[in-house]
């Protein structure tokens, strides 16, 4: 019985079947591949060997202009753009008609201008429209010189088709990646505008804390040895920092203005009353004054009065001077200070100072309330306050988890969430344990507490220069609320030197 002889596919038929596999693969890729910048160079790749040509280029459909560009031809430096309907390449666009020239100087179509220019010779041309799923024309591709000196087939023109409308398809998913990108950016950009627009003292804050925090995220990368050596964050990880950094202070514009910007512990309106009433108080002692050196004369007569007036010129010059050192006390407790030793003592004792008013009844020189401001220990804000500029954490994580987010920045409302946890649970909004805080909240801590400290003198503070914030931010680690490693890390690498375009004093 004779065996059955199987003969080899013929040379053709393999080689076909290697341009139609390099498709698949290459069209898996191109799904893979968002950015339009690596996208585009890939896919002139593989048509150029797909075809077996020198050189390819591809042009994409502008319906606004009317104009077809390039950002990657290959020979070409810069970015081209020629108008519909203007040779080869606008042509194809036109009409959605394949052109294949076997001798592109015999033919009037061509446009010779790029050789001249380029320096380049074209013999052969294969342009071939890219179509979407609708079946629209988004592009084209063209194929210069076939590498064998003979003129392109038919089923080069098949095999490009089929590239290109896999191309398309991945161009417009680049495109409307690049459209999404875009559209957060902007609206992450005009949310800044917000935030700092309520605030402008803190103008800058924002951007600076995720400079600070994106470079620090980068540095893990480059780590050998420690609990962070095997720390790598993708691309869209470091957008998704980013964004979380730049968003983090939002939900101050939930918060009241004048707490905000509160640059003292009185309001500026309380102050303004305050003044006022030291104003009564010292012309109801001129007053007193003035009954007084009446009733004396009265008493002693006419022949004393120049006795009475030097007593009492003496007695309210005295008055005057220790209303003025009440006054001028008042205004020291009102500074972001804190009082020296006996200050808290003496503002309740200032509680029991007394004036008469026009109708002659008795009002405290301080109220209680003012007294109680005026005795904050540390900075401008009362308890409540604070409390309620600790609030804008909460706000932001309400405002940040109404956006919807793609699937690459989901965390972002997590994130910045956590910004203002410590380690040892002593953090806010929630205190959260040490565990549940992401690496990105921690960092994003070091860096908003290094630039709330350094940044320019504030109407509440004066900036802290750079080693005494690195020593603030030490004792903090020390204490367990900063991440020891991460702190260690920012020191070392010099991240407000890189991040920064101010290096730190």
């Amino acid at each position: 019985m004779l065996s059955p002889v199987f003969s080899q596919p013929p040379p053709d038929l393999n080689r076909r079947l290697a341009k139609l596999t390099s498709i698949l693969d290459v069209a898996k890729a191109m799904s893979a591949e968002r950015d339009l910048d690596l996208l585009l160079p890939l896919i002139l790749f593989e048509a150029t060997k797909v075809v077996e040509a020198d050189r390819c280029s591809l042009f994409i459909l502008d319906r606004e202009r009317n104009e077809l560009w390039s950002k990657v031809a290959q020979g070409a430096k810069n970015e081209i753009r020629l108008p519909v309907g203007s040779g080869v390449a606008g042509q194809v666009a036109h009409t959605g008609a394949i052109i294949n020239i076997p001798d592109a100087y015999a033919d009037s179509r061509f446009n010779r201008s790029f050789d001249v220019s380029s320096g380049y010779q074209t013999k052969t041309i294969l342009c071939v429209p890219m179509r979407d799923a609708n079946g629209d024309v988004t592009g084209v591709i063209q194929a210069l010189n076939k590498l064998d000196g003979q003129g392109f087939n038919a089923e080069d023109e098949e095999l490009l088709l089929a590239l290109g409308a896999q191309a398309a398809g991945a161009i417009e998913n680049a495109l409307l990646h690049e459209e999404i990108n875009r559209l957060f950016e902007g609206f992450v950009s005009a949310s800044v505008v917000a935030i700092e627009a309520r605030d402008p003292t803190t103008a800058g804050h924002s951007g600076r804390v995720a400079d600070l925090t994106v470079s620090l995220a980068q540095t893990l990368e480059h780590l050998s040895s420690g609990p962070y050596a095997r720390v790598h964050f993708s691309a869209s990880e470091l957008q998704e920092l980013r964004y979380a950094s730049l968003l983090h202070d939002f939900g101050k514009v939930g918060v009241r203005e004048p707490v905000l910007v509160k640059a003292e512990k009185l309001y500026p309106h309380e102050l303004d009353v305050l003044r006022a009433r030291f104003q009564l108080a010292r012309k109801d002692l001129q007053l007193q004054s003035y009954r007084r050196r009446y009733e004396a004369v009265k008493r002693r007569g006419q022949e004393a009065a120049s006795d009475i007036e030097a007593e009492e010129e003496a007695r309210l010059a005295a008055e005057l001077k220790h209303l003025l050192e009440v006054f001028d006390f008042v205004l020291t407790c009102n500074r972001p200070t804190v009082l020296a030793q006996g200050g808290f003592e003496r503002l309740a004792d200032l509680g029991h100072l007394r004036f008469e008013d026009s109708e002659g009844l008795p009002q405290p020189l301080l109220l209680p309330r003012e007294i109680q401001s005026l005795s904050i220990p540390r900075g401008t804000l009362s308890p409540e306050e604070r409390r309620e500029i600790e609030s804008h954490v909460e706000h932001t994580y309400r405002f940040l988890t109404q956006i919807p987010w793609t699937r690459a920045l989901r965390r972002v409302p997590e994130i910045a969430y956590a910004h203002h946890e410590k380690l040892d649970g002593t953090g806010y909004p929630r205190a959260i344990p040490e565990r549940t805080i992401p690496i990105q909240s921690r960092m994003m801590s070091i860096a908003d507490i290094y630039d709330a400290l350094t940044a320019s003198d504030r109407p509440y503070k004066k900036a802290v220069p750079h080693t005494l914030a690195l020593d603030i931010l030490k004792r903090e680690t020390d204490s367990g609320q900063l991440d020891r490693e991460l702190f260690r890390i920012f020191v070392e690498a010099e991240i407000p030197r890189r991040a920064l375009r101010s290096p730190p004093k």
